[in-house]
This record gives structure tokens, sequence and C-alpha cells, in this order.
């Protein structure tokens, strides 16, 4: 085997993050060099030039010498930028078709579900009660996205052809046909005051942790038709402050909630978040990664890279992302 080998280095837990699944899309799709799932006593670290990973532990990565590539196998790359020990190497993150799609539909299903007075009509059907309310347009509805990578800007534009009206905001500037956008700490608090729904899908980094907070939730439009804002994160649980969703969620601040990620995963089992009436819960799976399309990618990219072209994707270690 001449070819620089790949190692699997997946600690998942749930059914979708298999390592036995991964390994043998993985064997499909690289059928010319090993592919090796870790821990496996029967292989040379140092033969080992790429790396596809999801959650691997501090310093894992840092035992193959000859690392030339780290793919992570989801879209944040959070939890690797803090290892120290990374060895420094191109990290490339997921950007694919599937998983932007699948994006979209997280996000188009809860803000639909909070426009179209869900939980409450569900609770009529609990309690047997016909008692639908005024149903306004979506049109009548301002929905705001922060971050407008790959991921935002899609789900802005799906938001957008929906009916809704559709801004958005991120660190620099972007431009999308159809949106409102803006960017940076000047524009943040026009940007919240126009917002009925917030749809958060910025990445985690040093200065977006806990952005989503009491000072923030304060200044998002109060005079929708929804009577209070609402927030859904489908991004990561260190963007929000979960002391001050709860606490905002009992006083009005905020009128509801769709959370997707928290703090600490899987959730607790004494976590208020479970039973709180004005939330939806997920459990971290607005865009569950499909091995198939990944492996695929990774393939690809490998492939560019020992034929001399530039790699997709790299994450910039000064932006975190």
């Amino acid at each position: 085997m001449n070819k620089g080998a790949l190692a699997l280095l997946i600690h998942g837990g749930t059914e979708n993050w298999s390592p036995e699944r991964w390994k043998k899309r993985f064997d499909e799709v690289c059928k010319d060099r090993g592919v090796f799932l870790l821990p496996d006593a029967a292989f040379d670290p140092a033969e080992v030039h790429y790396a596809a990973v999801w959650k691997p532990a501090p310093g894992e990565l840092a035992a193959f010498p000859n690392l030339r590539v780290i793919f992570n196998l989801g879209a944040g790359v959070d939890a690797l930028m803090a290892d120290s020990s990374l060895p420094n190497v191109p990290l490339v993150r997921v950007a694919v078709d599937d998983l932007t799609d699948r994006m979209a539909e997280y996000v188009a299903l809860h803000v639909l579900m909070h426009h179209r007075q869900e939980p409450y009509l569900r609770a009529c059907q609990r309690e047997k009660l016909w008692q639908p309310k005024f149903q306004w347009p979506a049109s009548a509805i301002s929905v705001g996205v922060m971050g407008l990578g790959t991921l935002g800007a899609n789900a802005a534009e799906v938001l957008a052809r929906i009916g809704f009206r559709v801004s958005g905001w991120s660190r620099s500037p972007k431009q999308i046909k159809g949106i409102e956008c803006f960017h940076g700490k000047a524009q943040l608090d026009a940007f919240l005051e126009r917002t009925d729904i917030l749809v958060c899908l910025l990445p985690l980094t040093p200065d977006t942790r806990h952005v989503l907070n009491r000072a923030l939730f304060a200044k998002l439009n109060r005079n929708s038709p929804l009577g209070a804002p609402v927030l859904v994160n489908a991004a990561r649980g260190g963007l929000q402050n979960e002391i001050d969703i709860l606490a905002c969620l009992d006083d009005g601040t905020l009128g509801a909630a769709s959370l997707d990620v928290f703090a600490d995963e899987p959730l607790p089992a004494d976590s208020p978040f479970w039973t709180h009436p004005k939330i939806v819960l997920t459990p971290h799976n607005a865009a569950d990664t499909d091995p198939d399309e990944i492996s695929k990618y990774v393939a690809r990219q490998i492939e560019r890279c020992e034929a001399g072209g530039a790699l997709e994707n790299v994450v910039d270690p000064a932006r975190g992302y």
C-alpha cells in the first residue's frame, strides 16, 4: 500500500456515530489505501497521513508523526481547536449539500412551528379544545439569522422563499440576494431590533461564547404578532447562557425556544430544559452527518491533495472556523 493511510477516530455514542458504520463507508471509498479504525493495534502510526475524526480525545492526534490533514466529520470545529496538542496541519471542515439541506430543513421546520402556533395547537389537541386563534401570514414575521456561512445563508434563502421577512447578521460583510444583511458590532442592535424569531447558526469561538444571553434577548422586537421573541439555536451549546434562557422564558423576555444543542450533552436527566413548557428540545440532530456523503467528500479531498491541488474548506485558526 503506497498511499498514506487514513485513521478514523470517532467517539460518538449514538446510532449515527457508530464507528463500524463509518469504517465500512470509508473502506468502500478508499479502497486503494489503508483505513484504520482506532483503537487498532495492527497499524503503524507513521503510515497515517490523514485523520477523519469526531470528538477525538485531547492529544490523540499527536500520535501520528506524518499526519498531513485532519478532516472533522461534523460541522463544528470548536472542540478540536481547543486541543493545545493539535498537530500544525490543515484542519478541514465539512461542507456538503446534504448537511446544508438538512440544516435548512430543521430551521424551516422550527420557524414554521412557532409561526403556525404548533405548541399551542398540540396543547389544544391534548385537552380536546377546538379553539383556533388568528393566524398571521409569514410576511408578518421577521426572521433574523445570526451566522451567514454556508448553513446560515442557505437557511435564510429557504425562509425567504417561504415568505418570511429575513435578515442576517455576520461578523464580516455579506451579500445575499433577497436578504438584508447586517455585520459587525456596530450593526448588531439594528439587526436584533427588527427580529421576531432569532435563528442562531454561529460558529463557537471565544468571541461568540454565551452570546445568546439576556442582554441580547432584550434587544429583540417586542411588537411582533408572536407576542414575544423566539429563539432557535441549532449551532453550539456554548453559544447560549442557559441560565439566562430559562429566566427569560419565565419572565416573558422570550416567548419560546427551540434548542438542539446544550452545554452538557447528552442532556442530563435532571435538566429543566426537558420539561419546560416553552421549549421544543431536540437531541443535537438538526443536521446529522451522513456517512455516505461525508466519506465521499473526504476521499475526494485526499485525492485532490495528493494530486497537488488545494484543499477546500480549510479552517482559519485565527478565526476559529
